[in-house]
């Protein structure tokens, strides 16, 4: 999406089956019923520019299961509805996915998907809109590189993260090199 975009308006995906991935302009605001009944989208992750996003945003997007909202974004209504992120969740649903009356706890609970201690934290540098490669670095070294293939409470793993990140420009190759060379040693 260009980085000119700052407005997807209502229903601007709806409908779109076969989309499976989505590189958000860096400059989006806002967004409502955006990408309604999208099956196949699995991950999505909002810039920190985004202030909105409204109702039903990606209510029947029956793959979505990574979803990174910076904690500046105002959430709507049900955005998850018919998801595999409220299915996987620990809220209670009723028929077809509803949460109706649990919306401000499910949007608490999207925004901190990953938690606020040390445990989560390469998880929460790896599903940023735009993951440094300095920073996942810094994680890893003082968690080691298994800290790759923790799961949160989803299932999903930082290197997971990484691999569904459009913005993500971390070749972890490069990474565990650095990694190997810094424990023995050796700058790069």
């Amino acid at each position: 999406m260009a980085g000119t975009v700052k407005r997807i308006e209502h229903v601007g995906f709806i409908g779109c089956r076969s989309l499976e991935y989505v590189k958000l302009s860096r400059n989006l605001e806002y967004g409502e019923n955006t990408f309604y009944s999208c099956w196949s989208l699995t991950s999505i992750f909002i810039p920190q520019s985004c202030r909105v996003i409204d109702r039903d945003a990606f209510r029947g997007c029956k793959e979505l299961i990574i979803l990174h909202v910076p904690q500046t974004t105002e959430l709507g209504e049900t955005i998850i509805s018919e998801t595999a992120l409220i299915e996987s969740s620990p809220f209670e649903t009723e028929y077809r996915g509803e949460y109706d009356g649990n919306d401000e706890e499910v949007n608490t609970s999207i925004k901190n998907m990953n938690g606020n201690d040390e445990k989560y934290a390469l998880h929460r540098a790896c599903s940023s809109f735009d993951p440094q490669t300095d920073t996942v670095n810094v994680i890893v070294k003082s968690k080691g590189l298994a800290a790759f293939q923790k799961e949160n409470a989803l299932g999903i793993t930082p290197l997971h993260y990484l691999e569904e990140n459009p913005l993500a420009d971390i070749d972890q190759r490069i990474l565990v090199k650095r990694y190997i060379l810094e424990m023995m040693g050796e700058t790069i």
